[in-house]
């Protein structure tokens, strides 16, 4: 779902760049005025938690490849404006230095999987659970289905990105210039495997962490609950324990995050531009597009702009790393400490900002 450089128009992803733009902005001001000690290292914490939980790939129908994102789990405990900013944070470093998601296509899969996964799975949550206890079984439920929806929500809107493509750009003897595939073929070819695999790992992430949240430490489902505090809901002794142990399971995820390479294959959409001319690599592709063979050369477009950034640590794969499970580990370790490094200075700049204005006032 991560859209590379050269899949999308530059005017597409100007455009997608300003209709994320506004969302970032009250993201912002939402998170300043709601500012509080325990937010930065919420929103730290899920933020790795994002990045890491992106790098299990899991084999798709067609031979592709997807992953569950933590747009179901992010909105229930930081609520919708803090879940924009901590998928946002995790999408700008994997963009930046693993090459995964363009630097063009930084707006589109921000507001596919950032905002528009985090204002539906937001949505679900509510909807479904309701003004029901924080220990109800109902709550896993509405977690579980609103990442289920949510991912899929975010599919749709890059399978319709990639599908317009060949319709609105075209060189001037008719072929595509970024996109090959039309709407006919991108949107069963992403939904498919979203609504069968991907969507069901980012239900059952979704349930089973709120579920371990539940056992360990209510508060951190307290503020996007929309339930006032109870003391039947809460214990004091244990509130406010479960970060530590967050982190270890995080710790954990990261020493696992090799078995994420075991599922074979590219996500669709995201080929490079030399697979075009690679016999093995084109069955593959038409293989999961429908059995609709791609060009025979990259398109114009999609060949000039998937050059615009290189990554240095391209495909979680760093050069001096001979090993490519040990790199795997070591990208993810990085990577994490990366967006550990990106949250906290968030919070700082929103801090300074919030003490600004109140010296200003």
């Amino acid at each position: 779902m991560h859209i590379p450089d050269g899949y999308l128009s530059p005017t597409t992803c100007a455009a997608l760049y300003g209709g994320a733009a506004p969302f970032w902005y009250v993201a912002l001001r939402r998170i300043r005025k709601a500012l509080h000690t325990r937010l930065v290292p919420r929103l730290s914490l899920f933020s790795a938690f994002c990045f890491v939980i992106m790098m299990f790939n899991l084999p798709l129908p067609g031979g592709t490849t997807g992953h569950a994102v933590g747009v179901g789990l992010a909105p229930v405990v930081l609520g919708p404006w803090g879940a924009m900013l901590s998928l946002s944070i995790a999408l700008v470093i994997q963009a930046l230095f693993f090459g995964d998601g363009g630097i063009t296509a930084i707006g589109a899969n921000c507001f596919n999987m950032a905002i528009v996964g985090s204002l539906v799975s937001y949505g679900v949550y509510r909807a479904i659970a309701g003004r029901s206890p924080l220990v109800s079984g109902r709550r896993v439920v509405a977690a579980g289905i609103a990442g289920y929806v949510a991912i899929n929500a975010a599919a749709f809107c890059a399978a319709i990105e990639f599908g317009i493509q060949p319709m609105l750009y075209r060189d001037a003897a008719g072929a595509p210039l970024y996109c090959p595939y039309p709407l006919s073929i991108a949107v069963p070819a992403m939904m498919i495997g979203h609504l069968t695999v991907a969507g069901l790992a980012e239900l059952f992430v979704s349930a089973g962490v709120v579920g371990f949240l539940q056992r360990s430490d209510l508060s951190l489902l307290r503020d996007a609950s929309g339930v006032p505090a109870s003391v039947t809901d809460e214990e004091p002794a244990t509130a406010g324990k479960v970060m530590r142990p967050l982190w270890v399971a995080l710790g954990a995820l990261m020493i696992l995050t090799p078995l994420g390479i075991l599922a074979g294959g590219a996500a669709w959409g995201e080929w490079l531009a030399s697979e075009y001319a690679d016999p093995a690599a084109r069955q593959q592709i038409a293989a999961s597009s429908l059995h609709q063979a791609p060009p025979g050369l990259p398109p114009k477009g999609l060949e000039r702009l998937s050059s615009v950034w290189t990554a240095p640590f391209a495909q979680y794969a760093p050069p001096y790393v001979r090993s490519r499970a040990f790199g795997y580990l070591l990208s993810a370790m990085f990577g994490v400490g990366l967006v550990l490094l990106g949250s906290l200075a968030a919070g700082r700049f929103l801090r300074g900002r919030a003490r600004e204005e109140a010296a200003g006032s």
